[in-house]
């Protein structure tokens, strides 16, 4: 059973072609600039749409900048096993701890008074000078 549709240009009779289509030049082969390139690499790592989405909005199929992107990969790990880069580090001085000798051993004061209810106590091996001005400005401030 043949329908009227099924008429094609190798059968005899089929009558005259309607339309033919006449393709120039390279077709759909384009040339980018590497800046192109590159623009469109950047907008395809930004995340705001997909990568097939990128392309088609750029008329290239997602296959194509995919195999861009890899290649990119691979000439930016060429790159850098060929020049590595270097972290800047930052050495801050050590915080100093007092050495467990240094550490005051607790002694039992030897002098203690109160002075219009300020509590002084005196340990041995405090500096005269300090204590005096201590108790000076306890004596002032009341």
């Amino acid at each position: 059973m043949t329908m009227p549709t099924d008429d094609h240009m190798s059968k005899p009779g089929a009558g005259p072609a309607r339309r033919i289509e006449v393709f120039t030049g390279a077709g759909r082969r384009r040339e980018w600039s590497a800046e192109q390139k590159a623009a469109i690499l950047a907008e395809s790592y930004e995340g705001t749409s997909s990568v097939c989405d990128v392309a088609r909005r750029h008329g290239l199929t997602p296959t194509q900048l995919f195999t861009w992107r890899r290649a990119a990969r691979r000439q930016a790990a060429a790159a850098a096993d060929q020049n590595p880069e270097f972290v800047p580090a930052v050495v801050e001085a050590p915080i100093s701890r007092p050495k467990e000798e240094q550490t005051p051993v607790e002694a039992s004061p030897l002098i203690g008074f109160d002075l219009d209810g300020a509590s002084v106590w005196v340990c041995p091996g405090a500096d005269a000078g300090m204590v005096t001005a201590i108790i000076d400005a306890l004596k002032a401030s009341k």
